[in-house]
């Protein structure tokens, strides 16, 4: 297994939602504080960056064209090229929130989430979050309340299984899902961060070809392997920084991992003694894949 570093430095505030594009051989991701989305080419190596003007939660293509963004308080989209961007609803107009993770699902629906505002830096109003889902036929509905950090999505090969991250209480949840409706039901605590209390708190995550977990743990410098039936850790990857995000599959053969951290919020001496705190890393040599990933079909 090999951690090499892509992109040094390459997020101001802190990197978010990688998204591995197969038709273009691109990975897409953000920098949800810095108000950027950004480009990356597996074949020329071209960097692409949008400056934007609001908080960010997540970029994922669209079937028509362009790429819906989690943005301020809205489901929007942006066309790379113009650079426009266009408001598809709000969210939360009358709750001081705003946006954070977000994934599709077999089907197409966009499944996202909200987090409190930050009264004081990486302390966020607690429960005043929310789980989304906007179905392709562009309604929209609200399946979980009481959320403090909305964030990691997964789904099973046989879409029989959904996977979700509260950050703050530390939880990572399995679920039964309904591929035909978009619900899920029993909902049951799978790994419990706040117990095993040495990895810091569960962020993005995303699921590999055997159906296990792979969730990026927030102030652990780590990224762990989980078995979502008995919730035991299998593998874990060490980072040169401590704010590990997220993480997803890609590549031509879909078998690295691109792994996303921040610089917002850590102390003088943090930077100092983890310089790369702000990179985009990739580790390849894991022995597993990943699958496409869905894109939103409304």
């Amino acid at each position: 297994m090999s951690v090499e570093v892509l992109l040094k430095n390459v997020f101001t505030g802190t990197g978010e939602g990688p998204h591995w594009n197969e038709d273009t051989q691109t990975l897409f991701f953000i920098d949800n504080l810095g108000q950027k989305v950004f480009s990356w080419n597996y074949r020329t190596k071209e960097l692409q960056m949008i400056q934007l003007e609001k908080v960010l939660g997540f970029i994922i293509p669209r079937a028509k064209g362009g790429h819906v963004i989690g943005y301020g308080k809205t489901i929007s989209t942006i066309d790379w090229n113009s650079k426009k961007v266009t408001v598809i609803t709000e969210i939360d107009q009358t709750v001081d929130t705003r946006m954070n993770d977000g994934k599709c699902d077999a089907r197409g629906r966009l499944w996202f989430g909200t987090m409190g505002a930050d009264r004081l830096p990486e302390m966020p109003e607690k429960e005043q979050g929310s789980l989304y889902c906007l179905y392709t036929d562009g309604t929209m509905k609200k399946h979980k309340e009481k959320v403090t950090i909305s964030n990691g999505l997964a789904w099973s090969s046989d879409n029989k299984r959904m996977y979700y991250i509260d950050s703050i209480p530390g939880k990572v949840y399995g679920m039964d899902y309904d591929i035909e409706t978009g619900t899920f039901t029993n909902e049951k605590v799978i790994v419990d961060f706040e117990a095993i209390g040495t990895l810091g708190l569960p962020d993005g995550m995303t699921i590999d070809t055997e159906d296990k977990l792979w969730v990026a743990c927030y102030a652990g410098a780590k990224v762990v392997r989980f078995d979502p039936d008995t919730g035991k850790q299998l593998q874990c990857i060490d980072f040169p920084a401590k704010r590990i995000t997220s993480c997803c599959f890609g590549g031509p053969n879909y078998n690295e991992l691109f792994v996303t951290c921040g610089r917002s919020g850590a102390p003088e001496q943090e930077l100092k003694d983890l310089p790369l705190s702000g990179s985009l890393f990739r580790v390849t040599g894991l022995g597993v894949k990943g699958s496409k990933p869905n894109i939103y079909e409304g």
